[in-house]
């Protein structure tokens, strides 16, 4: 597996020729919130960024640095350091974002990965105004019954302390809820290879329509 092509990282010239090549670019959109007292607060982020590098070099579509911040239910519980923006203003982000990238780069299809089903804010994603195709991805969302079997992975909070578990094991001390949870490392490495073998396969492999 080659280098993930991050813009951030890439000079002009290199820029525009992959953009030009692919015709896509994928966006993590991540959040800052409260998934569980044994988390970080980035954990959407940390694992969309992961992804969002893997699939990059998988596939030689360039990726967009990640979007830290997301819309959080009224609902969710709130501790310091969470920060959260409207949907109007993720929505108005994500505008101009994709339109800056379609006008000035010829992206054609954007692809928005995504862990967070909170309806605000997947409303502020999938209703993006773009002269091209935009595709919401909720990684979470799939049917992991094919992956992993064990029901363990429906108890709240599971998949993604395995998810994390894989991708960035030294952020998780508490060995206590992990073992409640029923998480592992293992169980994140097979959810996390579903997530990124289902997002090239139906997404990033496919022409664009």
């Amino acid at each position: 597996m080659t280098a993930p092509l991050r813009l951030e990282c890439l000079q002009p010239g290199f820029a525009q020729e992959h953009l030009l090549r692919t015709a896509r670019l994928i966006i993590p959109a991540g959040t800052l919130e409260l998934r569980g007292a044994h988390l970080p607060l980035g954990s959407d982020t940390i694992i969309l960024n992961r992804l969002a590098d893997d699939l990059s070099a998988r596939t030689g579509v360039p990726r967009a640095p990640a979007i830290p911040f997301g819309v959080h239910n009224r609902r969710d519980q709130t501790t310091a350091g969470v920060a959260a923006l409207t949907r109007k203003t993720l929505h108005r982000v994500m505008n101009e974002l994709i339109a800056a990238w379609e006008e000035g780069a010829g992206v054609r299809e954007t692809l928005v990965l995504t862990a967070h089903a909170a309806e605000a804010h997947l409303e502020a994603l999938t209703t993006v105004r773009a002269m091209g195709i935009v595709r919401v991805v909720d990684i979470l969302g799939f049917d992991f019954s094919t992956a992993i079997s064990e029901p363990v992975m429906d108890v709240p909070g599971a998949l993604e302390t395995s998810l994390l578990l894989h991708v960035a094991p030294d952020l998780i001390t508490d060995a206590e809820t992990v073992a409640r949870l029923g998480a592992s490392p293992e169980k994140g490495r097979r959810a996390y290879d579903y997530i990124l073998d289902q997002v090239e396969a139906r997404w990033l492999r496919q022409p664009i329509s």
